[in-house]
């Protein structure tokens, strides 16, 4: 009989979704999703400030650099709020046209009425057909001109359409209007005042760093976590405001955001972050190809990073297992642990 309650009691718990240990494991790490999974990477959890899980799979430790591929653009979201904040950028509606003088004599006078606002909405009107293989998009020595005199598939504004070719625009503005590169920017107003001194960052054929994630930039999983955990503490990092307050708030609860295609389901998309209600939870995540998600829980006051492999064959998949399987277990555990 003892045998038998005990038994209910397990059952119990995991059909109620509480995330228990077995035989001293977190119920993650014997999640058919997760074990013997030769796809993931890291998997760490803050919650309360306090590092609740870190574990590395297939190999991987802390030291390990991992490839963020569209995480790259959330990067440059909160460099874009401080290059605001310095008035190196004007605002986030500034037009592109002020970044991109040639878009003055341009036939389509639709895009003199960009602004940076709607390419990081993904939602500017930018269509890049005329290149639809990514191998010829990243052999371009001018990727930002090709962007710029291709066709507008929408009025800017309009309609979402993800569009990592744009997006590498960010970098090119950063650079402009900075007079830095992207990278000695990021060094000198996030990184370096959040102690992340080691990360890979590469750059397309045109000399800017990348802004898309087609290339990426590569950081510690522990480096993306501090990073979730400074946006949940309001920009704030070791009481230094290193991220402007004001821009927190927008990335956090936007007031201009468009209906996403992927991710979690029925996400929106504002200022390359997405937000999407888990279970009556409100929740904003960053996501990169291939499964890498730094995901903010305000509410627990928990923030979620996982990095996994980015090989085609396989991405898709992992990022629906990670959304549908894993982090519903994460999830329990959090809510459990608050």
């Amino acid at each position: 009989m003892k045998c038998f309650k005990v038994k209910n009691i397990f059952l119990f718990a995991l059909f109620a979704g509480i995330a228990v240990a077995v035989n001293g494991q977190d119920v993650i790490d014997t999640s058919t999703y997760v074990k013997g999974n030769p796809n993931i990477y890291a998997i760490l959890i803050s919650q309360n400030n306090k590092i609740i899980k870190s574990e590395f799979y297939n190999g991987y430790n802390d030291e390990s650099l991992f490839n963020d591929q569209s995480l790259t653009k959330s990067i440059c979201s909160l460099l874009i709020g401080i290059a605001i904040e310095k008035h190196f950028i004007s605002s986030v509606d500034e037009k592109l046209v002020d970044f991109f003088p040639e878009l003055k004599v341009d036939t389509d006078k639709r895009k003199q009425e960009i602004t940076l606002r709607e390419v990081m909405n993904q939602a500017s009107g930018f269509y890049h057909e005329d290149l639809p293989r990514l191998d010829l998009f990243l052999a371009q020595k001018d990727p930002s001109e090709l962007v710029l005199r291709s066709p507008l598939a929408d009025d800017p504004g309009k309609n979402w359409y993800y569009n990592n070719a744009a997006s590498h625009l960010f970098s090119v503005i950063l650079t402009k209007t900075t007079h830095m590169d992207t990278r000695a920017f990021a060094e000198k107003y996030l990184f370096g005042p959040m102690g992340i001194d080691k990360f890979e960052w590469a750059k397309m054929a045109d000399g800017y760093y990348d802004g898309s994630g087609l290339l990426s930039i590569r950081l510690r999983a522990s480096d993306l976590l501090k990073i979730g955990k400074m946006i949940m503490d309001g920009g704030q990092y070791d009481g230094r405001q290193v991220v402007p307050q004001n821009w927190i708030k927008l990335i956090m609860t936007p007031d201009i955001a468009y209906k996403a295609t992927w991710g979690f389901h029925q996400s929106t998309y504002a200022l390359c972050w997405y937000h999407t209600n888990f279970k009556g939870t409100a929740i904003t995540y960053g996501m990169g190809w291939g499964g890498q998600f730094v995901v903010l829980i305000p509410s627990l006051n928990a923030v979620v990073v996982i990095n996994e492999n980015i090989a085609d064959a396989n991405a898709v998949n992992q990022s629906i297992a990670f959304t549908t399987h894993i982090f519903p277990l994460i999830f329990e555990k959090v809510l459990h642990s608050n």
